[in-house]
């Protein structure tokens, strides 16, 4: 969305990126080299559709192999250009960094409209794709591993591992090529939602910080807490219906491309999704007031604002209207740089995209490391740590029969208790740890620093730090 006179996406990248390294020691030499990207592969292929070879544009961009694999998604959209897969790769270097994953940064995307084919042209327009990076090793189990993005999913990257395993029909890890798969192709559970979990987790995470609250101008939990969510996508679906259902929060505006929905007492979330997917669009949907200029729902009143579908929404021509006094990105790169000058000087607390939205790449790195070890998590445990429970109860159980003291377990505590974790609690144990380590790592920049004045500022010099440690330890 761009807005005259204010940077593009990759220059609010650079913007952000010099903030931070603005209040680092780092050589010059240092800094440049964490700032530029490495490589990107642009392809042209053809495809023979409806009788004609229509031609198409896709990219691959490499920003940093500190560690590898590099990581990073593809997405399917026709804004996708190569300033914007440099900007996003380089934020993805960032991103894993932060969260302690593995992996440097990439990002793919391909000049598409997904909606414009069916479903078989859309498989042959992805093999063909995909075709192209493999057999130049930008899809690979050990340097360079995509995932969904905006416009692909669980069905495209299905199409990728088996793309790859049919050129390559020796590799045993080519299932750990790519990940967000279906459980059947070796993915793993809670991938698909683990975006909006990542967000759900952050803002558990900052509201157990109550100078962070109170410089939010927030209080309490997130119990009654207004939300505005634009975009209800996977991500923000996810997110919305996490919090109103399991944290009580209370959504009272939802941003799509047709429009919004506003109503200050609450959406059921489940139920405009549920309307979206039957009939295109939010336009009539009975949970709330239809807003024909959607985008005008990001200035209404709210405690949390989630915008959760495309950079640059929050931009110059909106950023002295927005209300929220506390905004989480689910997107990448939703706020521009100008945009970010004007609301931290309103005072609005900003969790940042390269934190926040981290939740993808955590558990991608969980299913890559399950494709990579051959064994789904909690198989091996599960039992074992079932049957040393159920040691425990019975000798409860035998000590109150014994000793005559008449009292019992709770309802549905023993069935609880007894549960061994099995994959999908495993994930979120981990991703919720993940979201806590570096939040905890972000906050002790952020007030133990007077030179650092917000969120964004102390994630950056933290994930900036975390790679050039990795390249000094290489001998850069």
């Amino acid at each position: 969305m761009a807005v005259k006179g204010e940077p593009s996406f990759r220059e609010s990248v650079d913007l952000m990126f010099n903030r931070a390294v603005a209040h680092m020691d780092l050589s010059p030499g240092l800094e440049e080299k964490i700032r530029v990207c490495n490589s990107t592969y642009t392809v042209r292929f053809g495809v023979r559709l409806r009788g004609q070879i229509q031609t198409f544009t896709g990219y691959r961009s490499v920003h940093s192999e500190h560690m590898e694999p590099v990581k990073g998604g593809i997405r399917f959209a026709t804004s996708v250009n190569q300033d914007e897969v440099e900007a996003l790769a380089a934020l993805m270097t960032f991103k894993c960094a932060l969260v302690e994953t593995p992996f440097g940064g990439s990002k793919g995307g391909l000049c598409i409209d997904p909606r414009e084919y069916d479903e078989h042209e859309l498989e042959l327009i992805t093999r063909r794709f995909a075709y192209e990076l493999i057999k130049r090793d930008l899809i690979n189990p050990a340097q360079n591993v995509p995932a969904p993005d905006m416009g692909t999913g669980e069905r495209e990257m299905a199409w990728i591992v088996d793309q790859y395993k049919r050129m390559n029909t020796t590799d045993i890890n080519g299932a750990a090529c790519v990940t967000g798969k279906p459980i059947n192709a070796g993915g793993i559970q809670g991938r698909t939602e683990a975006t909006g979990r990542g967000i759900q987790y952050a803002l558990r995470e900052f509201f157990r910080h109550k100078d962070d609250m109170a410089a939010a101008k927030l209080a309490g939990t997130l119990d009654g807490k207004t939300v505005i969510v634009q975009g209800l996508g996977n991500v923000g679906y996810h997110a919305a219906e996490f919090l109103s259902t399991e944290d009580g929060a209370r959504i009272t505006g939802i941003i799509e491309r047709d429009g919004g929905l506003w109503n200050p007492k609450g959406m059921n979330v489940q139920a405009v999704f549920d309307w979206m997917r039957a009939n295109g669009g939010v336009a009539g949907c009975p949970e709330g007031k239809h807003v024909a200029d959607g985008a005008k729902l990001l200035e209404e009143d709210c405690d949390i604002l989630i915008p959760a579908a495309m950079e640059g929404v929050i931009n110059l021509s909106n950023a002295k209207q927005i209300k929220a006094s506390l905004i989480i990105e689910a997107a990448n790169g939703p706020i521009t740089a100008g945009a970010d000058d004007i609301l931290r000087k309103k005072g609005v607390i900003i969790i940042p995209d390269l934190y926040a939205n981290a939740g993808g790449v955590t558990v991608s790195y969980f299913e890559w490391v399950k494709n990579l070890s051959h064994i789904r998590f909690g198989r091996m445990q599960r039992r074992q740590e079932e049957a040393r429970h159920q040691i425990l109860i019975d000798e409860l159980e035998r000590l109150s029969a014994d000793k005559g003291l008449g009292w019992s377990l709770s309802p549905g505590f023993k069935d609880q208790y007894l549960r061994g974790a099995g994959e999908l609690e495993l994930v979120r144990s981990g991703l919720d740890d993940t979201m806590r380590a570096a939040y905890q790592s972000i906050s002790n920049v952020w007030h133990s620093r007077n030179d650092v004045t917000d969120m964004r500022m102390a994630a950056y010099i933290v994930a900036i730090e975390r790679v050039a440690a990795s390249y000094r330890s290489k001998g850069l």
